[in-house]
């Protein structure tokens, strides 16, 4: 009985460090110059727009006006940038912001 329970603790601690590893590749994340280059060079997609977030992270959306693939990137104070998301159909928009309705 000792030996399936040191065999279960050996398996299920291999799991654990197995999706802690996978985990890691899939966050996708590289030096930012390595990643705007793979962006423009693969999917010809530029930035777009630009933001802050938390903890002085930036925020970009990459996109190709020709292809409409875009990508959005979290970069931190270290300069490793991250892939958050990306898809297809990007469209630039300009839309204003709605009139308030007048008090009656």
């Amino acid at each position: 009985m000792k030996r399936n329970f040191w065999t279960m603790s050996v398996l299920a601690t291999g799991a654990l460090l197995a999706s802690a590893s996978l985990a890691q590749a899939q966050q996708n994340c590289a030096p930012r110059a390595l990643v705007i280059e793979r962006l423009a060079s693969s999917y010809g997609e530029t930035r777009q727009s630009i933001g802050l977030a938390q903890n002085n992270t930036m925020v970009e959306v990459f996109a190709s006006t020709d292809t409409g693939s875009w990508t959005i990137t979290v970069t931190n104070a270290a300069g490793l940038t991250c892939l958050v998301a990306s898809g297809q159909a990007f469209e630039r928009l300009a839309e204003s912001l709605p009139t308030p309705a007048e008090d009656a």
